[in-house]
C-alpha cells in the first residue's frame, strides 16, 4: 500500500510539472517582446563587439572565435533575467494563491518557469551560434566537443535559472525582480567574455578570475575552438554542479516559506 502511494505521488509530481511547463512554454511563445529581446540583444552585442571593437583587442586569434562563447552566456544572463520577472509575476498577481486551491503542486510553477527558460535558451544559443557563422565564426570541434560544451551550458543555464527563479520569488514585483537579476546581466562583463583577464586592473582581474563565469567561458572556448582548457573544465564543472544545488535550494526553500508562511 505504501509503495502505491509513493508511486501515486510520484506520478502525480511529474503530471504537475509537465502541466506547469507546457503553461510556461505558451506564455513564453505569447510573450514575443521578449523572447525576440532575449535574442536580438546578444545578437547587436555580437556585431558591435567583432565589427567596431575587434579590430583594437588582441586575443591571439580570430575576434569572433574568442568572443562567440561569452555571448553565449550572454544569452543565459537575458533569459534568466525574463525568468525572474515571470517568477515574480506569478507570485504577485495570485497565479500561486489560486493553484494552492486546486489539487496541483503550487511548487511546480517554478519547475515550469525553469524548463521553460532552458527551452528559450535552446533557441536563442541555436539563432546566435547560427548567426556567428554568418559572421564569419569557425569552431574546430569535434562531436565529442560539442557534446560536452553542450552538457556545460546546459549545467550553467538551469543554475542560473533555478536562482533566477529564487530572485522572482523573493521579488515584491516584475520591475524589483528586473533589478535584483541585473547581476546575471553584468557579470558576465567583468569575466573573459569580450576581453582577456590579464589586460585588466589587478582589483579587477582579482574578480575576473575568481567568479564562475571565467571557468565556464574558457572552457567552451577550449571544446569548440580547439584550444587546451587543462584544468579548467574541472573548475568549470564545480562551479556550475554547486551553483545549480545552491540555486536549487534556495528558490525551493523561499518558494515554500513565502507560500507557507
Amino acid at each position: 500500500m505504501t509503495v502505491i502511494t509513493v508511486h501515486g505521488g510520484a506520478r502525480n509530481a511529474v503530471s504537475d510539472s509537465l502541466t506547469m511547463i507546457g503553461r510556461s512554454v505558451r506564455l513564453s511563445r505569447r510573450n514575443v517582446d521578449t523572447l525576440v529581446m532575449s535574442i536580438v540583444l546578444p545578437l547587436l552585442m555580437m556585431a558591435l563587439f567583432v565589427n567596431v571593437f575587434g579590430g583594437a583587442i588582441n586575443t591571439g586569434t580570430e575576434y569572433i572565435n574568442y568572443v562567440v562563447p561569452g555571448i553565449i552566456l550572454l544569452c543565459t544572463g537575458y533569459g534568466a533575467s525574463a525568468t525572474a520577472m515571470s517568477v515574480a509575476h506569478d507570485m504577485t498577481s495570485g497565479m500561486v494563491d489560486r493553484l494552492r486551491s486546486l489539487p496541483i503542486r503550487s511548487s511546480a510553477v517554478l519547475t515550469g518557469h525553469v524548463v521553460a527558460s532552458v527551452a528559450r535558451n535552446l533557441l536563442s544559443t541555436t539563432v546566435v551560434v547560427g548567426a556567428a557563422v554568418v559572421m564569419g565564426f569557425r569552431p574546430d570541434a569535434t562531436v565529442a566537443d560539442w557534446t560536452l560544451a553542450a552538457g556545460l551550458l546546459l549545467l550553467y543555464v538551469l543554475a542560473l535559472s533555478w536562482l533566477a527563479a529564487g530572485l522572482g520569488v523573493i521579488a515584491k514585483s516584475v520591475e524589483s525582480a528586473s533589478t535584483l537579476s541585473f547581476l546575471m546581466l553584468f557579470l558576465p562583463y567583468l569575466s573573459s567574455a569580450f576581453v582577456p583577464t590579464h589586460t585588466m586592473p589587478s582589483f579587477l582581474h582579482a574578480v575576473s578570475e575568481n567568479q564562475p563565469i571565467t571557468p565556464v567561458i574558457e572552457t567552451v572556448r577550449g571544446l569548440l575552438t580547439g584550444t587546451p582548457i587543462g584544468g579548467t573544465g574541472q573548475v568549470a564543472l564545480a562551479w556550475c554542479v554547486g551553483l545549480l544545488v545552491c540555486s536549487f535550494t534556495f528558490a525551493v526553500w523561499l518558494f515554500r516559506r513565502r507560500t507557507h508562511g
